[in-house]
């Protein structure tokens, strides 16, 4: 048989052809394998080191904070923060929340003009961030004394009271930079003062002014005299320690030095960004 398949000029599977070197075969075309499965294995691709692994892993946490934070801020510029980190403690503590968002138009204009002369002299002129008044602080509280003076401002007080939690430390005060950034660039000064006089504390779960002019005078923010304005403002620094009804000692003298600031803020136009 098999030399007659070679005197018919017919060749054995896998023979070698004629002329073609011993050994050498070609390869078997594997394309009719496409499609069922059967794929080239891939070699693998070398892990990257642990330290470029958590830069990575870094990196992408910060761009995701950046923009759930840009995004944050840029809702709030429409629509009012509906609770915050602060109103949450009143209600783990059993004290709950009485608060009512009024828009700044409704808001009598002596409360921001008290919160202006009490807080932030300065508030429609810097960009968010009073250095004078931070380098003043940090003498005073260098030399020591009962009372720490922190030279906040307004834009960094309602960035902390609606993003962050109170308390110090250098991280949340990082963030509430971040933040103070961007309130100034996306809302601008009449939008942080409007969120400000309806996020502050104004009491033991008391939040905002109006709900503040509420529980102190019985009438809503927008009839408030300029001495119920300046108490109210008195209470802003510790809002869980002092009343703006029947103010004695400090708080007393201080509201009354808040109402006599409030008309040096009207005649020289330290309002003129929240009109």
């Amino acid at each position: 048989m098999d030399d007659t398949n070679d005197a018919m000029g017919g060749a054995r599977p896998g023979a070698p052809r004629p002329g073609q070197p011993l050994g050498a075969r070609p390869l078997p075309d594997l394309g009719h394998l496409d499609g069922i499965g059967i794929q080239p294995v891939k070699p693998k691709k070398p892990r990257k080191p642990i330290g470029r692994r958590i830069l990575g892993w870094l990196f992408k946490g910060a761009l995701a904070f950046v923009l759930v934070s840009v995004a944050m801020v840029t809702l709030y510029r429409f629509v009012p923060p509906p609770f915050t980190l602060t109103m949450m403690g009143d209600i783990f503590t059993g004290h709950g929340v009485t608060k009512k968002w009024v828009p700044l138009s409704r808001i009598d204009a002596d409360m921001a003009r008290a919160a202006i002369a009490a807080e932030d002299s300065s508030f429609c002129t810097h960009s968010g961030f009073d250095y004078d008044s931070m380098a003043a602080a940090m003498l005073r509280n260098a030399q020591g004394g009962k009372v720490l003076r922190g030279g906040s401002t307004i834009s960094q007080q309602t960035a902390k009271n609606v993003f962050l939690w109170q308390g110090g430390g250098y991280f949340r005060k990082g963030l509430e930079a971040w933040f103070t950034v961007l309130i100034e660039n996306i809302w601008g000064k009449r939008r942080i003062m409007e969120v400000y006089l309806n996020v502050a504390e104004t009491g033991i779960g008391t939040y905002g002014a109006e709900a503040g002019a509420r529980r102190y005078f019985k009438k809503g923010a927008g009839n408030l005299t300029r001495a119920e304005a300046a108490r109210i403002a008195a209470v802003l620094p510790l809002p869980k320690k002092r009343a703006a009804t029947a103010p004695k000692g400090f708080t007393r003298r201080y509201g009354n030095s808040i109402a006599a600031r409030i008309g040096v803020v009207q005649r020289e136009g330290l309002d003129a960004c929240v009109r």
